[in-house]
């Protein structure tokens, strides 16, 4: 029984990486859209500016944490050495 818990908290903690993900971005383009409307005072420009620097490190860093998951699910033995995905134009 010890053994299927931790793989049933597991499964159940994987979603919800990608549901914060997306919740911090459409929070990021909130905010980006409110400031620029122009109609923030400086403090409140300030404020906001502050919380986006954290929602965009906190993207970022989702997404860095993402690339390496698919570069182990390519190559296990040899992340490094797994090819990124080359993007489609």
């Amino acid at each position: 029984m010890a053994k299927t818990a931790p793989k049933t908290a597991a499964a159940a903690a994987d979603p919800a990486p990608a549901a914060d993900f997306e919740h911090s971005l459409d929070e990021l383009e909130q905010l980006v859209a409110r400031m620029e409307g122009g109609e923030l005072s400086l403090d409140e420009s300030l404020a906001s500016f502050e919380r986006g620097i954290g929602l965009f490190r906190h993207c970022q860093q989702s997404l860095q944490q993402a690339e390496l998951r698919v570069r182990l699910l390519l190559d296990p033995d040899a992340p490094d050495r797994a090819e990124p995905f080359e993007p489609e134009l």
